[in-house]
């Protein structure tokens, strides 16, 4: 039998096709097994070496994003007293907090305040959505000039994956937020696992995790064992040095599919039938029963968007129909990780890109406003059962305690132990805050 010559390799022992080891790579074992993740596992644990804090008080996060543009007078911040064209039809309930009151559509969240911390004047000035989505999921201004991170990539960046996860993963996907949910100017390594289709689907499998039709694992690990020989031949080529060290991160690719414990996480058909119906059989209620699995399983950062609330029109019979898979799911959520003992180090968020106009326009609807609108944080060593600022008597304006997204970003870090203020290289080695002018919001932590 012929040998290759050099700078070639065959693509499988059962054919004896030449072509260079980044062909092989590329074409012919990366996607037959569906290694992608070995390269950003290696990216990613390249930048994970530099812990700041050495105790963080959180070790992860389950970010909900409600794409659209959460009405704050229809959900956290009613105004019962003000005339019928700014308070709505829904009217007001108390919560479990003495004096503070939910919309009425909310009623499994009040039952839960006493968890929660509100912020009721989070403000910014971004009122078009794709602004807006950058301004809350990155914590910075857009620029003409650069596309920031989003909070989930810079986790990534900087701690890593943990026990075979990835360090970032995202529900549906991380493609989300009009694009600015993903790596902005770090490496694609940073960013989103995604998980894809409707886990309240019984067909519903998560991508990438399982091998393909035809390769079992005695194939794999005849496959892996072709694949240190590639890298020995290629030991001393011109590509060497960026190659060295891949192996060890495709195993960690591997570890991703081999690894019963990894894989479970994902498993959402292993919950009990009364626990999926507590977080409600839809879309949104399994993809956060999702995500307290992976968190559980050791995922840092677990991104949900669910979209459908931008709602210029009719906006209380939209709220009527899309509140109450919320409310049961975000409620469902805070109690089970509490019962489980993982609330205190896992840190909840339900964001949106900004809130809507105080007054119900001509369509019956309530338009785009950034000045001030909510935002309910709960758990990762965070002081819940207590509502942070206000807004005026019209929920127009903030009225005490405004609180910034730059704000919110360097609590999420910090309580994860990464140094808000610690710069990291952007294109021609630019140094970069990670949060830039934010300070941690000190009645939270």
């Amino acid at each position: 039998m012929s040998q290759p010559q050099a700078g070639t390799f065959w693509s499988d022992p059962a054919h004896f096709k030449p072509v260079t080891r980044r062909e092989f790579l590329q074409v012919g074992f990366v996607d037959t097994v569906g290694l992608t993740l070995g390269d950003a596992f290696r990216l990613q644990s390249a930048s994970a070496t530099e812990p700041v804090v050495a105790t963080p008080a959180a070790d992860s996060v389950i970010m909900v994003f409600l794409a659209g543009g959460l009405s704050h007078l229809d959900s956290f911040d009613p105004k019962p007293y003000a005339p019928v064209e700014i308070r709505g039809s829904f009217g007001a309930i108390k919560t479990k907090l003495d004096g503070v009151q939910f919309s009425s559509l909310w009623s499994r969240t009040a039952g839960i305040a006493d968890k929660l911390a509100v912020i009721r004047s989070m403000t910014h000035g971004e009122a078009a959505h794709e602004r807006g989505s950058h301004t809350m999921l990155t914590g910075y201004k857009p620029s003409p000039a650069i596309t920031y991170p989003s909070m989930g990539a810079v986790v990534s960046h900087e701690l890593g994956p943990r026990n075979n996860l990835p360090g970032y993963i995202s529900a549906p996907d991380g493609n989300q937020g009009f694009g600015f949910a993903g790596t902005g100017y770090l490496s694609a390594a940073c960013g989103a696992f995604s998980v894809g289709g409707d886990p309240n689907n019984k067909n519903f499998v998560v991508r990438d995790l399982n091998l393909p039709a035809g390769v079992n694992e005695t194939r794999m690990d005849r496959r892996k064992g072709l694949l240190a020989a590639v890298d020995q031949h290629f030991r001393s080529a011109e590509e060497s040095d960026q190659l060295n060290a891949m192996d060890a991160f495709y195993q960690r690719a591997y570890g991703l599919i081999s690894s019963k414990e990894a894989r479970e996480a994902f498993n959402i058909n292993a919950e009990p039938k009364e626990m999926r119906d507590r977080y409600g059989r839809n879309v949104f209620g399994q993809r956060l029963l999702l995500a307290r699995r992976l968190v559980e399983g050791g995922a840092r950062f677990v991104s949900v968007f669910h979209p459908g609330w931008d709602m210029h029109k009719d906006v209380h019979g939209s709220m009527r129909r899309s509140a109450p898979p919320v409310d049961q799911g975000l409620a469902a959520l805070v109690t089970d990780l509490e019962q489980r003992g993982l609330l205190g180090r896992t840190m909840v968020m339900l964001t949106t890109e900004f809130g809507r106009t105080s007054r119900v326009n001509k369509d019956r609807g309530r338009d785009h406003w950034p000045k001030v609108f909510s935002v309910v944080m709960a758990g990762g060593g965070l002081r819940g059962g207590q509502v942070i600022g206000s807004s005026d008597a019209d929920g127009a304006q903030p009225q005490n305690d405004p609180v910034s997204p730059t704000d919110v970003a360097a609590t999420i870090f910090s309580q994860l132990g990464i140094n808000p203020e610690k710069k990291l290289l952007a294109p021609g080695d630019r140094p970069i805050d990670i949060v830039r002018d934010g300070k941690v919001i000190s009645a939270l932590v």
